[in-house]
């Protein structure tokens, strides 16, 4: 695969669109990485070459945002997703690809739909433990799935009216942590294997590239059309998605 055009036409696309992504910049697109990668190779390989170059955008980033995050946010949402990449690990023979993609791309498409024509949003600006919980346990399990924890996450945070950096700064840790619990499951599915690792270290050296340009996006952009830029991703990205699923669920 290293000698192979193809892989590198959309890889290199996918690694730095996830990079702009995790840089604070229209964080639901990095799902169409995986569906990208996805042209030249299965979803489970894509996924698995995605994830260490994850954890260190996500060291990055974490650097880039440092002191910049919600905790309350952060203290809501992060119990549920350990439980929800734990049902990821124990659903993962259950589960198609083809199936994920229809459940996130059509909870995606309806929420951009609602956020852009500003419609009342499913919850308030407070905190609520009960709801961050459950989006949480959605984005740990579609995170372990196909990397796509980026629309339930912003589902329960976007409502909260969060500055852009501090928005950024709170997925940033997020998904730090998220990532890292997932190498562990990872491991034991043997998706780590030195093959797929090689191939991770080759695309490796973008991840820096790509949360830098997300970053410098995110300083200059004002919380609506930041805001309206997420909708607009979570809208493309869940046609995308449902388009896929549809067609393999068919096939």
């Amino acid at each position: 695969m290293l000698t192979d055009p193809l892989f590198y036409l959309c890889s290199v696309p996918a690694v730095m669109l996830y990079g702009i992504a995790k840089g604070g910049f229209g964080g639901p697109m990095a799902v169409l990485a995986v569906p990208l990668m996805a042209l030249v190779m299965s979803p489970t390989l894509a996924a698995a070459i995605l994830l260490p170059i994850l954890v260190v955008m996500d060291a990055l980033v974490v650097k880039t945002y440092w002191g910049l995050y919600d905790r309350r946010a952060l203290q809501v949402l992060l119990p549920g997703a350990i439980v929800g990449i734990g049902l990821g690990y124990l659903t993962a023979d259950l589960l198609s690809d083809d199936l994920m993609r229809l459940m996130v791309g059509t909870i995606s498409l309806l929420f951009g739909l609602q956020s852009f024509f500003t419609l009342q949003a499913g919850n308030s600006a407070d905190h609520q433990p009960v709801a961050g919980s459950v989006y949480g346990m959605v984005a740990g399990f579609t995170s372990f799935s196909i990397h796509a924890g980026g629309p339930p996450f912003s589902m329960y945070l976007m409502p909260k009216g969060l500055t852009p950096l501090l928005y950024a700064g709170t997925a940033g840790i997020f998904f730090a942590v998220v990532n890292v619990v997932k190498l562990v499951p990872y491991y034991f599915l043997d998706q780590l294997v030195l093959q797929n690792l090689l191939l991770s270290l080759v695309l490796m050296p973008l991840a820096p590239f790509g949360v830098a340009i997300g970053h410098r996006l995110v300083k200059r952009s004002e919380a609506g059309f930041y805001y309206r830029v997420i909708s607009v991703c979570l809208v493309l990205l869940g046609v995308v998605l449902v388009f896929r699923g549809v067609r393999g669920l068919l096939s």
